[in-house]
């Protein structure tokens, strides 16, 4: 969208682009969010500020799974601020409900590596029961179990085509992010990805 501004002598601008897709499946339609102003004080848009600014100085230099984590967090931060500032303006049932989502997710993508993570331990640290998370997550056409099997998925996506982790076994990367039974993990990465861990890895170019 054309845009003009004025800025004072030394200024410096930071844009930040990213498919519009990713942040509607976190705040629901964009369109009322054009030109919300978002200020850096306080709260989630205090840390989506600075880590903003920081990020150009170390994004050239973070690993394939490193760069998944940094986009989730900026994406999840901005969501927030956008919901809070919005929110501000008028009451919106639908982001009490993105926000859950957000909760959920980040619920699930700080205990991916336990194994015996559950759809219990999921909700009780989102704040809300084991069914209701189910009901929010529902509407993104997903389930705690099912979203706990594709964030693993995608963690071990990345870190097969890592070159990074090239020392690292298939049994270690799927271990490492909590699956406890490799016939699982392949027939699961094989739906998901189209061919099996190792075939993948191969193809890559990371094999050892």
């Amino acid at each position: 969208m054309p845009y003009s501004g004025k800025f004072s002598a030394g200024a410096e601008m930071l844009v930040l682009k990213t498919p519009r897709l990713l942040i509607e499946s976190r705040v629901g339609p964009t369109r009322d969010m054009v030109c919300t102003p978002v200020g850096p004080a306080g709260g989630q848009t205090g840390i989506l500020s600075a880590y903003l600014t920081a990020l150009p100085s170390y994004v050239d230099t973070l690993e394939l799974a490193g760069q998944e984590i940094v986009q989730n967090h900026v994406l999840d931060l901005l969501a927030l601020s956008l919901l809070s500032a919005t929110g501000r303006r008028r009451s919106r049932p639908s982001s009490a409900r993105a926000i859950l989502h957000l909760n959920i997710r980040a619920a699930i993508d700080g205990r991916l590596s336990d194994p015996t993570l559950k759809p219990a331990i999921v909700a009780a640290a989102a704040g809300i029961s084991e069914r209701y998370a189910n009901t929010v997550l529902a509407q993104h056409g997903t389930s705690i179990m099912r979203l706990i099997l594709a964030r693993r998925l995608a963690r071990c996506h990345n870190a097969l085509k890592d070159p990074a982790q090239a020392h690292r076994t298939i049994t270690e990367i799927a271990y490492g992010w909590g699956f406890s039974d490799m016939t699982h993990f392949g027939r699961a990465f094989r739906v998901a990805y189209g061919m099996l861990p190792s075939d993948f890895r191969k193809l890559s170019g990371t094999a050892r």
